[in-house]
């Protein structure tokens, strides 16, 4: 266990390990159903679409990159580019609360189009899984959860990070599942950096 000693970069490192070990185990105890639903909508959609605000939103660009890897059609909302949203696609969205206003805003124009929403969130009961079909509930603090009861870090740092590991966990299996190799996803690279 973490030491409660955080005043050096050495046991706050100790300490963020520890966190993320505890929820990751969590996670994988507790929504082995949901996980699993959510790697086989996601592999079944016709385009995924992804929408987190702040550094949720961050963990989620990368998952997007890690999809787009894998070879599928994936847009991050809110990008210029993005188009709309149809039947046969998949948001998959982020809020810790299950309330941020614009993510509501967005699964509901989802769900009104037979687009189906995977939910990410702290919050079971949050109005954010009332919309999904499918939902993985990470059990972080919230925001404004200042207890340290579930973390001892600020905000809602753990859940951003669970949900970074949380991404690539659900890339590294879908990856796997495909039998593609490494060498056939690196094309797919950006070469205009």
């Amino acid at each position: 266990m973490a030491s409660n000693d955080t005043t050096t970069v050495s046991s706050a490192i100790d300490l963020v390990l520890a966190e993320n070990t505890r929820i990751s185990h969590a996670i994988a105890r507790d929504n082995t159903e949901t996980v699993r639903a959510a790697i086989d909508l996601l592999g079944a959609a016709s385009r995924v679409f992804v929408l987190g605000s702040g550094r949720s939103g961050l963990a989620l660009r990368m998952l997007a990159m890690r999809l787009m890897h894998l070879g599928l059609t994936v847009h991050v909302v809110g990008e210029v580019t993005t188009p709309a949203i149809a039947a046969g696609d998949v948001l998959l969205a982020a809020s810790g609360s299950g309330t941020t206003a614009g993510i509501i805003r967005s699964a509901t124009t989802t769900a009104a189009t037979g687009a189906s929403v995977i939910a990410v969130t702290t919050a079971a009961d949050s109005p954010l899984v009332q919309l999904a079909q499918v939902a993985v509930i990470i059990p972080a603090a919230q925001k404004q959860d200042h207890g340290e009861t579930r973390s001892a870090q600020y905000s809602g740092g753990l859940f951003e990070q669970a949900l970074l590991l949380l991404g690539d966990a659900l890339f590294h299996v879908m990856w796997k599942e495909s039998g593609a190799s490494a060498e056939e996803l690196w094309p797919r690279h950006a070469n205009l950096e």
